[in-house]
């Protein structure tokens, strides 16, 4: 491609670095631009609800590139800078400057944003959410202090900052309408375990029950439940899932549903604009349906993925959806798509943190996860990928030859 082109890149996130260095490293020649709202450089997000919430990692730690690295790569990247505008058709945005940058092509990596709770005294101090740096060193601020801690939300973050808090001393409750922890994605089974895995480190669950409103004057001092009972809190984390963010591709005439619909190349529904990381909602071949997922693997994936398709390679995104997480000593791999399941399997020990974990649809595995048994990824992953009809007995047992399952006999 001529070197005169430009590339703008809107969301200086993980998706959006990994995209610009991806065009540099294709051997690219043109202008990249890299625009992001924060006032940092851009940054992985799984240490904001764990290692750097703790302090026991710095911002270069989550960092996904050195400082350097931008400038000796002749990437533009502008922190504290807002897109105001896409217009598509004169292939232009228009910052919140009045400054216009004309591109060749287009990338939207902006995200998503947290979903706001909706409770009388939601908006008092101390009522804190947890998407970016600032927002994890707030939350740390309170941890630190040794505050009680009330988590709204027992979902991915919820439970993350729950189990951070706990390892800093901070007294933690989690408030959630589920019967178990994480029992949307993981169901009932594997929820339980997670259940008694922060019972045992001093987690307060309050489960099916809501919240009817944040108590205090002039901060957060409690949270009153729609069960009558009222939790003491120096401060309120919300973790009730995110939105992507569309507003810019919304306002352009992009077409959106549960974010930027793309096809499996990342374009959009207008030319030359792509989207990538948790404001895509991308056909996924393997599955012949589109998938918005809001995942670290997803944003370090895709954001090259996409790249490579600007310069035009046509190559069609099909990885595995994948996500981790590290809570107190318990760590997990989960690898597939399960949007829905009727049967959950497990093989191993689930009480003493060390199984597998199935997710079954009308017989066929679609979803794998492995919880501190680091030697079957790659297993998994094909098991997942091949969605077979299975023998839960055999799926169970731990006798039986993972690999053998992926093959049918």
């Amino acid at each position: 491609m001529p070197p005169e082109k430009t590339f703008v890149i809107v969301g200086a996130s993980l998706a959006g670095a990994k995209a610009a260095a991806t065009l540099r490293d294709e051997g690219f020649g043109g202008r990249i631009v890299l625009l992001g709202e924060e006032p940092v450089r851009p940054y992985e997000r799984p240490p904001l609800s764990k290692a750097y919430l703790r302090g026991e990692a710095g911002f270069d730690d989550a960092a996904v590139f050195d400082a350097e690295y931008y400038e000796s790569h002749d990437i533009e990247l502008r922190t504290s800078t807002v897109v105001t505008l896409l217009d598509h058709k004169a292939k232009e945005v228009e910052l919140a400057s009045g400054e216009r940058i004309s591109f060749d092509r287009l990338l939207l990596t902006t995200g998503a944003t947290p979903r706001r709770l909706s409770v009388p005294g939601a908006e008092l101090p101390g009522v804190l959410y947890l998407r970016s740096v600032a927002d994890s060193d707030a939350i740390h601020e309170h941890i630190a202090a040794e505050t009680p801690i009330v988590v709204i939300g027992a979902g991915w973050i919820g439970a993350e900052v729950a189990a951070s808090a706990r390892q800093l001393g901070a007294p933690a409750s989690v408030v959630d309408m589920a019967s178990v922890p994480l029992e949307r994605v993981l169901g009932s089974e594997v929820g339980a375990v997670y259940r008694d895995l922060h019972a045992a480190h001093g987690v307060d669950f309050r489960l099916g029950t809501g919240i009817k409103a944040i108590e205090g004057a002039g901060a957060v001092g409690g949270v009153r439940l729609t069960d009558g009972a009222v939790l003491p809190a120096g401060a309120v984390v919300v973790g009730i899932g995110v939105a992507p963010r569309t507003e810019l591709a919304e306002a352009a005439g992009l077409t959106v549903d549960n974010g930027v619909v793309t096809d499996e190349y990342f374009a959009t529904s207008a030319p030359d604009v792509f989207a990538a990381g948790d404001v895509a909602n991308v056909r996924h071949p393997l599955y012949d349906a589109r998938v918005r997922l809001e995942h670290w693997s997803a944003a370090l994936n895709q954001g090259p993925a996409a790249a490579r398709n600007m310069l035009g390679t046509k190559t069609p995104y099909d990885k595995t959806p994948y996500f981790f997480s590290d809570q107190y000593d318990l760590g997990m791999e989960y690898r597939g798509w399960a949007p829905g399941f009727d049967q959950v399997v497990l093989r191993g020990d689930p009480a003493g943190g060390e199984f597998l974990a199935f997710w079954l649809q009308a017989g066929r595995v679609l979803a794998a996860m492995n919880a501190n048994v680091w030697d079957q990824g790659d297993t998994l992953d094909a098991l997942v990928r091949a969605r077979p009809w299975v023998d839960p007995s055999r799926l169970a047992d731990p006798g039986v030859d993972l690999a053998a399952l992926v093959t049918g006999t």
